[in-house]
């Protein structure tokens, strides 16, 4: 069974093509960057592997640029689209409608479109990337794994809001949590990297998503029990173009006493924010090379994103009653050291000791870069949610 991989970010496709249940990639790549002057685009085969710039206005030409890589004369891996047998879709919020992997249809669509408003970033490209997966590959199952799925199991006392009763019993609002195949994916794999190299057996993790949205995810036995997003994917830690944690206070200031509609408060908060707004760059690679240079509000915004980051370690540390490991994943966590060195400086009472040689390793592997008295251990695991939707999508197929 070929199944096709659609990972459709706020700025990015990671695509991937599996043969399963073999667990085979076929072909492999991304597109970053969208809707920037010039998006990267990545394809790797076993036997090609090339990278091109090119503007790349919207998910949908990404998605068109996608099936033409798989189908291209010399380079592709199919001959036709007929070879698909299906197609999974990340899709960020799935409410309380959704709670599994589900077979897409008109309804479902509609209930995804429903979301939009509480995931403005993504359910809009998720929905569009099904759309035109349901045009180039009309033969395929089209199947959503979903964000919030995971987190099902945070209890209670963790997602309710201190809000009228009914806002939750009868409006659903309540908190949902995001990134859930990725925190999935790394905190299973911790686990067995713990029991495997260490005395622990990784009953207290807390995995640390960084990318152009970020948030974190206390596990306790391999399971979900607290998350720093909430109702919709925009608080918590500081991101690409999203404040986080925000005083709502200052949304009532902006529309009372400022005059912004609440549009254009959205979109400050969700499009304009976060590292965009503390220093003109959405891109944490710029941000670095900035900051390097001497940028002193670059400097400012990456030491406010390590602190928010610290604040949760500690919450978490606490919510758990203890720590076994922290875990670096997705594009900053995994390939940032000069994050991961801010984060981890100054955490020694949580047992927390960064080895700063292991930390400049580039690695594709699982790997610990704490030293060897950290008590905590410090993981970067390379993140790989197209592997656990595909897993996903063949298990329901299958079932």
């Amino acid at each position: 069974m070929k199944i096709l991989i659609l990972n459709s970010g706020s700025s990015s496709i990671k695509y991937q093509l599996m043969k399963m249940p073999a667990n085979e990639v076929i072909c492999s790549g991304m597109i970053d960057r969208i809707g920037l002057e010039s998006s990267n685009v990545t394809y790797k085969t076993k036997d090609v592997s090339f990278e091109e710039n090119l503007p790349i206005a919207t998910h949908k030409i990404g998605l068109q640029k996608v099936a033409n890589l798989l189908l291209n004369e010399e380079t592709g891996v199919i001959k036709s689209t007929s070879e698909i047998n299906a197609v999974g879709h990340r899709v960020v919020h799935g409410g309380s409608e959704f709670t599994k992997t589900v077979k897409i249809d008109e309804k479902i669509k509609a209930k995804i479109k429903q979301l939009f408003e509480l995931a403005p970033l993504h359910n809009p490209a998720n929905l569009e990337g099904i759309n035109v997966a349901e045009e180039i590959f009309d033969t395929a199952e089209q199947i959503a794994v979903f964000d919030t799925a995971f987190h099902q199991t945070i209890p209670v006392v963790a997602h309710k809001y201190a809000i009228p009763d009914k806002l939750l019993t009868e409006n659903k609002i309540r908190m949902y949590g995001f990134h859930g195949t990725s925190h999935k994916y790394v905190s299973e794999n911790a686990i067995k990297y713990l029991k495997k190299h260490t005395d622990s057996k990784g009953k207290n993790i807390i995995t640390i998503h960084l990318g152009n949205g970020c948030s974190m995810t206390a596990v306790k036995d391999g399971k979900s029990i607290d998350h720093t997003m909430g109702f919709a994917p925009a608080n918590g830690l500081i991101m690409g173009t999203r404040c986080g944690d925000i005083d709502q206070s200052i949304i009532f200031y902006m529309k009372n006493t400022l005059n912004y509609s609440l549009d254009e408060i959205n979109i400050i908060l969700q499009k304009q924010s976060g590292m965009l707004g503390l220093t003109g760059y959405s891109d944490l690679r710029d941000i670095e090379a900035q900051a390097e240079s001497g940028n002193k509000e670059c400097q400012l915004a990456l030491a406010m994103n390590a602190y928010r980051i610290k604040k949760y370690i500690g919450t978490y540390t606490a919510v758990l009653n203890g720590l076994d490991a922290i875990v670096f994943t997705a594009g900053i966590g995994e390939n940032s050291s000069y994050m991961r060195k801010l984060v981890c400086a100054d955490m020694d009472f949580f047992g927390i000791e960064l080895d700063n040689e292991k930390n400049q390793i580039r690695s594709k592997s699982n790997r610990e870069i704490n030293t060897e008295a950290s008590r905590t251990k410090i993981l970067v695991i390379p993140t790989d949610e197209e592997f656990e939707i595909a897993n996903q999508v063949h298990h329901l197929l299958k079932n």
